[in-house]
């Protein structure tokens, strides 16, 4: 396999790049340090976006709203987005960028902690897109799967933890022992569950892609043991 910084900056430095609007907001994160999608994981949303046309994104963890605009930017004209936030000092940066964008009336904007919005979201959307707390996508994917019509794509971003997840927990530092073991947990469970086909993408600092088989498709799996297993990684 071919990978290492020489060739993602290769890769990168043929990307056709954002619009203006949507470079000066990842600078502008970038000064703050706030955390957004790298370069490559924008080139393979905008590609995605591309190939599905999805009507009804869902995306759980907005920052400042970069990655919800480039969504909005590379998707379907009438293509609406829901997007959440629990970091309040986040809050205002991604409304005032949404209003920049003139993107206000296309994304609807929830605030709060995206477990309970999750559970308490009805309707159904064909592109859901995590990138919120690493050691909450396993508590996360119960409504996550729920909420994902079949055909849909669920996009699930930073999934390696820099190298971390191959590791033995017993090799990571102890305060990231939590996040290791539920993420492994999560992996498994999206590689496994019969209601998903996935693939783990080393691609930035990793990421999944998981289509929703349709009524019938779903593979042969053991589904009661898997989800046991999941309650079972939360008490490490």
């Amino acid at each position: 396999m071919i990978t290492g910084e020489r060739t993602a900056a290769y890769i990168n430095s043929l990307d056709r790049g954002n619009t203006e609007l949507l470079n000066q907001i990842e600078r502008e994160a970038k000064r703050a340090c706030v955390p957004i999608i790298r370069q490559e994981m924008q080139s393979f949303l905008k590609t995605l976006l591309a190939v599905k046309k999805p009507k009804a994104i869902l995306e759980v963890g907005t920052a400042v709203g970069f990655s919800a605009l480039l969504m909005c930017e590379y998707g379907p004209q009438d293509m609406r987005l829901t997007t959440i936030e629990k970091y309040e000092k986040r809050i205002p940066v991604a409304k005032e960028n949404f209003r920049r964008a003139g993107r206000e009336e296309q994304i609807t904007f929830l605030e709060g902690d995206a477990a309970e919005i999750l559970h308490g979201l009805t309707g159904s959307f064909d592109f859901i897109f995590m990138d919120a707390a690493k050691g909450q996508y396993i508590h996360f994917l119960p409504d996550v799967l729920r909420l994902l019509e079949p055909g849909g794509i669920l996009v699930s971003d930073n999934v390696l933890q820099d190298g971390d997840v191959l590791e033995s927990r017993f090799a990571v530092e102890r305060r990231n022992r939590t996040i290791h073991s539920r993420m492994r947990e999560y992996l498994y469970m999206l590689t496994h569950h019969p209601q998903l086909s996935t693939s783990v993408l080393p691609l930035g600092d990793g990421v999944t892609l998981s289509v929703k088989l349709e009524e019938g498709e779903e593979q042969e799996g053991e589904r009661d043991s898997i989800w046991k297993s999941a309650e079972e990684s939360r008490s490490f």
